[in-house]
């Protein structure tokens, strides 16, 4: 019981910042939020206002995790989906971004003061690279070889203002996806196919720490003869 006490801790800070502040990447307020910026606040209405925030999406989203099953097996396909079906029920009841809407706020923040559509396209593969996404397809690669070739074309170097060559390299990136199969109309699809490698990715994330929580506590002289549990075992609705 002591292996699962310690593990459930960990478990519960794990998908509470998952949930409501994504761990390192604690945001203004103004994140959250779907609706017009508010009027401007003093500072401490406006702090109480932060908090009271972020404490009604925390409970929110205990509420929705102490009832929901979350089944610890990143190599069970049910499991990922269940997973990313209960972070998806959290982020429409708590109000919160989905990963695919918090990457296009990083692009549109990152991205809003970059001239040109070589530092635009960088940028782009460094938010990739965090983010830890994967470039299965090789559109970045071909993204780029687009560019050169515009530029090659016009003879310098692209400024995304400069709305006729811009066509050009829009007409390059449409030829790209229609190689690749890639339509406007499947992003749905698309944006699914990501949230479920990111649920993926986190149940990875917290089985390695559950493994590490119950190893650590195994060293202690009290518990060496107490056998480990299966991961997949642990309801973290008991300890939330």
């Amino acid at each position: 019981m002591a292996f699962t006490s310690r593990l459930l801790s960990k478990s519960k800070q794990l998908c509470a910042g998952q949930t409501i502040l994504q761990q390192e990447r604690v945001i203004p307020a103004r994140f959250f939020a779907k609706e017009a910026t508010p009027k401007a606040l003093k500072g401490d209405e406006m702090l109480k206002n932060i908090f009271l925030d972020l404490k009604n999406k925390f409970e929110t989203a205990m509420g929705i995790l102490r009832k929901e099953k979350i089944t610890i097996d990143p190599d069970d396909s049910a499991a990922v989906a269940q997973y990313a079906k209960v972070m998806k029920t959290v982020r429409e009841k708590a109000n919160l971004f989905s990963e695919s809407q918090r990457i296009q706020y990083t692009i549109q923040t990152r991205t809003q003061d970059i001239p040109d559509a070589r530092t635009y396209l960088l940028t782009l593969q460094e938010i990739r690279i965090k983010r830890g996404l994967t470039d299965d397809l090789g559109a970045e690669a071909m993204m780029f070889e687009a560019l050169d070739k515009v530029e090659k074309e016009i003879k310098k170097p692209l400024l995304r203002n400069d709305k006729k060559s811009m066509g050009l390299l829009m007409a390059e990136f449409d030829k790209i996806n229609k190689k690749l199969g890639i339509r406007r109309e499947d992003l749905p699809k698309y944006e699914g196919q990501l949230e479920l490698k990111i649920a993926k990715a986190q149940l990875e994330e917290l089985k390695k720490d559950a493994v590490e929580a119950m190893e650590t506590q195994k060293k202690r002289e009290e518990f060496k003869d107490e056998e480990m549990v299966d991961v997949k075992s642990l309801d973290i609705r008991n300890f939330l």
